[in-house]
């Protein structure tokens, strides 16, 4: 296969992972219009289509998705492969791939990059940073930082900070309105801010605890955000009631714009891991990533 070939099955892989031309280029570090040329060679020269695109989506045709199914593994191993020859050297270089959900890229990641980067300068963290569960190897990732309910099998995971808890909350304004609900169940007669996971079609449903039984309620109300920020803000704003982290939420509890609601039906739940797998630890990178963030935010 000659190295033209290999980049075109790489950028195709690179599109049906993002699903848009857009944020395949970026992670790509080229243009859209690059980007696009190299899938109509790959197509030409195979003598297919393999993707449908729209002006809002990029969808994968049956030859493209059976495609898909055969070279992700086939290029989770090449990668895996390259990665076991170059931890060969004691040193830590080279390119390191992280996938975080958002609140854990803000209290593990963003507060460390300058250190980290001194410490190694031959290291590039390339980091994505969204709620989209995704499988690591396949998705060309090196090493994860998620909830640990989400945790894949066979994946060495280490705890970062502690434990966590969900609570909910409302402005006073809102209770002036409408009131408090003094169990889950009230919730379905008040205004709350749904959130969805990225890829879900419903929103999440708001999970509880008493004496040790978990369970879930679905709410509904004005408002479904992606961005629990978002929600948050409209927390604040009096448009409904939010159900989010206790340790985001404590600083308006304190000063006096938010409200704790159920607090008695709230257990904490073990927080965020940061995940990778087991035959990638001798990477001499990961190794270095792993002890720094161990040093730092392990509990």
């Amino acid at each position: 296969m000659r190295g033209t070939e290999f980049a075109e099955l790489q950028a195709f892989v690179t599109v049906a992972g993002r699903g848009s031309f857009v944020r395949a280029a970026e992670e790509l570090q080229i243009s859209p219009s690059a980007l696009s040329q190299v899938i109509r060679n790959l197509e030409r020269r195979m003598g297919v289509r393999l993707l449908n695109r729209t002006t809002r989506r990029v969808a994968l045709t049956e030859a493209g998705a059976r495609l898909l199914a055969r070279l992700q593994p086939a290029l989770a191993e090449i990668g895996a492969a390259v990665a076991d020859a170059a931890s060969l050297s004691d040193r830590p270089s080279g390119r390191l791939k992280v996938h975080a959900q958002r609140q854990a890229s803000r209290q593990f990641l963003e507060p460390y990059y300058r250190e980290f980067s001194d410490h190694y300068p031959e290291v590039q963290l390339d980091v994505v940073a969204d709620d989209t569960v995704v499988e690591l190897v396949a998705g060309g990732f090196d090493v994860a930082i998620r909830l640990g309910e989400l945790l894949e099998q066979d994946m060495v995971g280490l705890r970062l900070g502690p434990a966590l808890r969900q609570i909910a909350a409302a402005s006073p304004d809102y209770i002036a309105r409408f009131g408090k609900p003094e169990t889950p169940a009230d919730l379905h007669a008040h205004r709350c801010i749904n959130w969805r996971w990225p890829g879900q079609i419903h929103p999440y449903r708001w999970e509880f605890s008493r004496e040790g039984r978990w369970f879930s309620v679905a709410v509904d109300g004005p408002l479904i955000v992606n961005d629990q920020r978002i929600a948050l803000e409209a927390a604040l704003d009096g448009v409904g009631i939010t159900f989010w982290l206790e340790d985001q939420i404590q600083p308006y509890v304190r000063a006096g714009k938010l409200v704790p609601l159920l607090e008695d039906w709230c257990e904490a739940f073990p927080g965020f891991f940061l995940c990778y797998p087991r035959q990638r630890e001798t990477l001499a990178s990961l190794r270095a990533f792993v002890d720094f963030l161990r040093e730092r935010c392990a509990s």
